[in-house]
């Protein structure tokens, strides 16, 4: 069974606005208002702020180390004030060390905004999406900037859209047999080390590293890059880690699963993982059964388990008192 080294999980870093304002700005369609003075300060909350209260004048529980989000109901109100009030507002809010705002909705910003903004180097950013909308986009970015995640050793390939990891000692076979499923059609994600993102509850997505993603190494040959070899067809950047497959030189004194009944599962950080430890012999073909493995994990996601299945026909064999018989009534003519 695979353990997870503590030393290799960590937790995402803060990251400066400039970071955050290159990933996003494209993706979500963001644009800079104020200039880029502020651009090292830094985001240490994955949360976001609609700072309505604080605005009004109750800032005891200001969430200041959020992005502030600014949408219809922040700006309508900035715009019901007098120009010495609303200035007196925002330089109350500008005081605090925000990281940065956004302004919702195609919303423009109140007289003076801007200027205040650059005085006291807080960028200020606008989008044309709905405050509901950019919430969401926004939000996961930060969470998957700030979540929890580990490097594992192994190879990962997408077979019939199930994400399998390959673990095993060094030199067992991993690499090849990623190779194998490549040249079958099937997509690598990465070799030799993965890093795995926990994704909200029960999800695990993994990458390769910036330095590894694509390649293989075939112990004897060296190097290949897959794409260069088998086209964009052949990898993937990103996939959902569905099940862990640990191969190992047969051992006659372990045991291994005969019935597919009980199931086995590999916490990592905190998510259950289906685990399979698959013995290898000479002659045995690992790659048609890693594809077994993937399509038996989709019959039993959409609900059919051939273990299951058969145990039922067994008991209803045993109930019934009748004893095992062949599989047809009769043969007709047909004798090949």
């Amino acid at each position: 069974m695979i353990t997870i080294d503590k030393k290799a999980v960590s937790q995402g870093q803060p990251i400066n606005v400039r970071h955050f304002y290159e990933n996003v700005s494209g993706r979500f369609k963001i644009r800079l208002l104020s200039d880029e003075s502020g651009f090292d300060r830094l985001i240490k909350d994955q949360n976001l702020h609609r700072p309505g209260l604080a605005l009004a004048g109750f800032v005891d529980l200001f969430s200041y180390a959020r992005v502030q989000i600014f949408g219809n109901t922040e700006m309508r109100y900035l715009l019901h004030l007098d120009d010495e009030a609303r200035e007196a507002v925002l330089h109350r809010i500008f005081k605090f060390d925000l990281p940065c705002i956004i302004l919702t909705d195609n919303n423009e910003p109140v007289p003076g905004m801007i200027e205040l903004a650059n005085f006291y180097h807080i960028p200020v950013f606008g989008s044309q999406y709905s405050t509901t909308k950019l919430v969401y986009l926004i939000g996961d970015f930060l969470d998957d900037q700030f979540s929890v995640r580990c490097s594992l050793h192994g190879s990962f390939v997408d077979v019939y859209g199930v994400g399998i990891m390959f673990v095993g000692k060094s030199g067992i076979g991993k690499s090849e047999v990623a190779l194998d499923l490549v040249e079958r059609g099937h997509r690598l994600v990465s070799d030799d080390v993965t890093i795995l993102t926990k994704k909200g509850q029960g999800i695990l997505m993994g990458a390769g590293t910036s330095i590894n993603k694509h390649f293989l190494e075939i112990r004897g040959l060296g190097l290949i890059n897959v794409p260069k070899m088998f086209g964009v067809r052949s990898i993937r950047y990103q996939k959902r880690l569905e099940i862990i497959v640990e191969l190992e030189i047969w051992d006659d004194n372990s045991s291994y699963d005969r019935t597919g009944l009980e199931g086995s599962s590999v916490s990592i950080l905190d998510v259950d993982i289906p685990y399979v430890k698959l013995p290898i012999v000479p002659g045995k073909n690992i790659t048609v059964i890693s594809e077994i493995i993937s399509l038996n994990y989709l019959l039993k996601h959409y609900g059919y388990d051939a273990a299951k299945d058969f145990m039922a026909r067994l008991d209803r064999q045993l109930k019934d008192g009748q004893t095992i018989t062949r599989g047809v009534t009769y043969f007709e003519h047909d004798f090949e």
